[in-house]
């Protein structure tokens, strides 16, 4: 028996070793990007266990006293709690429905674009709006709002004293349309490349049914980017509560507050700006322990109903 295991293993080293050496090429390649994962993304996860630890900076992150869930209840107590949560939800939930249906109704309509020419025009347009920085786009919101100069309020006549940018009623949308504007169109090509898999003989046989150009779409179309759509849904699903830090930071002021303030800039006020590292790390914490368990129900419930999942 113990020389059976001792083989075992012995051969399963061998594999390993031979593995690699055929395929060194490959691994050296992805080396830099495991090393980059490694160290941005795992080493600092030994950092987690300031949530649960009283900071001191004579004694680092690990020798400060252990306070266990304090600072998770202190979140759950406090004011903000409620206001924070809300808010929150509203724009990530937001940003994720419409966000996700923009790219897959005008990879559809690029898809119906014949002229090689108009549809390489139309996909340079509308990806181009990617490539803008966020503070440049904040930056043109504001000179497009503007209530006294801003051109989209000379346009439609809009009242002087509407203020689209400091407005609690219209913060919401106007981040999530200028979002979907922004990044709709780069998010659109994993949908096109999905469309332009389709095999042609699906739209002649449609053609020989008299489907017209809807039909298609409904039936040769769509199911063929139900893969595609359940993968990135899922994927999505992971940062349900990451509402995008630097955009709405930026986009925040003084009027529009109340509906701006979500976890990602509360964590930066109360861990940067107050010094408060042990709150801000606890609140960080979990608000990723929330994201996780939506990514592992969003995957179980897609491997159960579509049969498709990322695990």
């Amino acid at each position: 028996m113990e020389y059976s295991v001792a083989s075992t293993k012995k051969r399963s080293r061998s594999k390993l070793i031979t593995h690699f050496r055929n395929y060194w090429q490959l691994w050296l390649m992805v080396l830099p990007a495991v090393a980059v994962i490694v160290i941005f993304n795992y080493i600092p996860m030994y950092g987690v266990q300031l949530a649960f630890r009283e900071f001191d900076f004579t004694k680092g992150l690990t020798g400060g006293e252990f306070v266990g869930l304090k600072y998770f209840k202190q979140f759950f107590d406090s004011p903000m709690f409620g206001t924070v949560m809300i808010n929150t939800i509203r724009i990530s939930v937001s940003t994720l429905l419409f966000g996700f249906i923009a790219p897959i109704l005008l990879a559809l309509i690029v898809n119906q674009i014949r002229s090689p020419k108009r549809k390489q025009l139309l996909q340079t347009t509308v990806y181009l709006p990617h490539f803008i920085s966020t503070v440049v786009m904040v930056g043109m919101l504001q000179v497009f709002l503007s209530p006294e100069t801003g051109v989209f309020t000379n346009i439609f006549g809009l009242d002087k004293a509407t203020n689209l940018m400091g407005s609690t009623s219209t913060f919401v949308p106007v981040y999530v349309i200028s979002e979907i504007w922004q990044h709709c169109g780069w998010n659109s090509i994993i949908y096109l490349a999905a469309l332009s898999s389709v095999d042609t003989q699906l739209y002649e046989s449609a053609d020989i049914d008299g489907a017209n150009r809807f039909q298609k779409i409904l039936h040769v179309d769509l199911p063929a980017l139900v893969p595609t759509m359940v993968v990135l849904l899922i994927m999505n699903m992971g940062g349900i509560l990451n509402a995008g830090f630097e955009k709405t930071f930026l986009m925040q002021n003084s009027l529009n507050l109340p509906v701006s303030e979500v976890i990602a800039t509360y964590v930066y006020k109360i861990g940067i700006l107050n010094s408060q590292f042990s709150y801000s790390t606890a609140i960080g914490l979990f608000n990723n322990v929330i994201n996780f368990l939506f990514l592992v129900l969003a995957n179980t419930l897609s491997k159960k109903f579509t049969k498709r999942s990322l695990w």
